[in-house]
């Protein structure tokens, strides 16, 4: 493991000797990930990306590789979609998160490459690091984090971060 991974305990998410509280996925920690499963899949995952809402959270508050969410984003969750586990633009004809929710949980995310360029279809999709509801409320599979935790640590990863889940 690397200075700047980021590693999932029993105790929270830890970065740079911190210790951040957050949640998993409703089906717990999984070795056998498929969608709709709500597990958080094990592995070493690279950060691939993140994206942010530019009408909540100011440009300057992220590094300058964060991308905006456009009004029309979305996150194909299909299996039978030829762009599963892709971002993809609204009209769109296949199952899919919206990235601009009403609700805080995408206004900063951080894309891991579980499932991700060449995703197998049903393993998963959108396994994010993104604002928890709660700190007692489990996500769909991502990890979830206090939103000044999720900044804290997005304005310090490095190109070779990753997130270690076993």
């Amino acid at each position: 493991m690397k200075s700047s991974d980021m590693i999932l305990t029993p105790m929270g998410l830890r970065f740079q000797n911190r210790r951040f509280p957050c949640t998993v996925g409703r089906g717990g920690i999984t070795t056998d990930k498929r969608e709709g499963d709500g597990g958080t899949p094990t592995g070493t995952h690279r950060i691939v990306g993140m994206l942010y809402r530019p009408d909540r959270i100011a440009r300057a508050a992220l590094p300058d590789w964060a991308l905006p969410i456009r009004p029309n984003d979305m996150w194909s969750d299909d299996p039978n979609d030829i762009d599963y586990n892709q971002m993809v633009r609204a009209p769109y004809p296949y199952s899919h998160e919206n990235l601009t929710r009403s609700d805080p949980q995408y206004d900063l995310i951080l894309i891991t490459d579980w499932n991700w360029v060449e995703p197998t279809p049903g393993r998963g999709s959108a396994i994010f690091i993104h604002t928890w509801r709660s700190p007692s409320h489990p996500t769909a599979g991502c990890i979830g984090l206090a939103r000044q935790s999720l900044l804290w640590i997005a304005n310090r990863l490095r190109h070779e971060s990753r997130l270690v889940v076993r």
